[in-house]
């Protein structure tokens, strides 16, 4: 996976890095695994502006990820590679040798024509889905489930992966891509490798129009509004605005909102670095 910088012709094109679509090979999804997507515009049931800097953007069609691994045993061969424009990471077309076809998140290495496997008693090898208990200690591993059959629910980003550290007991610990490590039971499942399209981190949208294609308004800042709308607003001239805070009054940059009394903080063995 590589990035494309563009020549300066346009101002828009001026600080523009994309991605190439070189590990793209086919530009059709799969008909049976679209699903319609509606938007919201930020509001609610009722009509009301819930969520800020919503609105617009290109017309998208949901793509049905496989996030459970469930069909064990049944060999799925990698018919195509493909963007989904609804997630950071590229998607892979398997096909069943049952004939079922599903898409799962494309990791890095992933070739078409490949074959992957989920299960019990499956090699650690690129693509394939395992339980935590049966992953040699040190593999990088993405989309991990926290609750066995759940589906996996942390590391599906692109250029994400977690490595798997030691097991005691019933659960092993996971590394996770912000640094913290936790416990998860051995009996979830994990891909082994790193998400696909890794270069993701590169890329600038070189113009404000790109951000209205993917569905975001303009955001105003706080220190620019009156004091009736926001904590930093109002002061006269270019007043820096006070504490960094929250529209509600929450405090910004340092300030830990994580609860003390959350249930999962027993299976955090070390936090996440600041």
């Amino acid at each position: 996976m590589a990035v494309r910088k563009l020549k300066p012709v346009t101002p828009g094109q001026r600080h523009k890095i994309i991605g190439a679509f070189d590990t793209i090979t086919a530009s059709t999804p799969e008909k049976s695994l679209l699903k319609p997507m509606q938007k919201s515009g930020g509001r609610n049931s009722q009509g009301r502006m819930t969520m800020r800097y919503i609105g617009g953007g290109h017309k998208k069609r949901y793509r049905a990820i496989d996030f459970k691994r469930e069909k064990d045993g049944i060999p799925a061969r990698v018919e195509s590679i493909q963007y989904d424009p609804n997630r950071t990471a590229r998607i892979a077309l398997l096909v069943y040798a049952d004939g079922e076809k599903r898409y799962i998140l494309s990791p890095n290495g992933l070739q078409v024509g490949q074959t992957v496997l989920s299960g019990t008693g499956v090699a650690p090898e690129i693509g394939n889905s395992i339980p935590l208990k049966e992953i040699p200690l040190g593999t990088i591993v993405h989309n991990i489930e926290l609750q066995p059959g759940q589906g996996g629910v942390m590391v599906r980003s692109a250029g994400t992966y977690a490595q798997l550290t030691s097991r005691e007991g019933k659960y092993a610990i996971v590394k996770l891509p912000s640094g913290e490590s936790r416990m998860v039971l051995v009996t979830c499942k994990a891909t082994v490798g790193t998400v696909g399209n890794t270069e993701h981190n590169l890329e600038r949208s070189g113009k404000a129009g790109r951000s209205r294609w993917l569905g975001r308004r303009p955001r105003v800042r706080g220190v620019v509004m009156n004091p009736v709308d926001h904590p930093m607003g109002g002061g006269e001239g270019r007043s820096s605005g006070g504490h960094p805070r929250s529209r509600k009054g929450l405090l910004a940059k340092g300030y830990k909102t994580r609860s003390k009394k959350k249930a999962s903080n027993k299976y955090i063995v070390e936090k996440r670095k600041k």
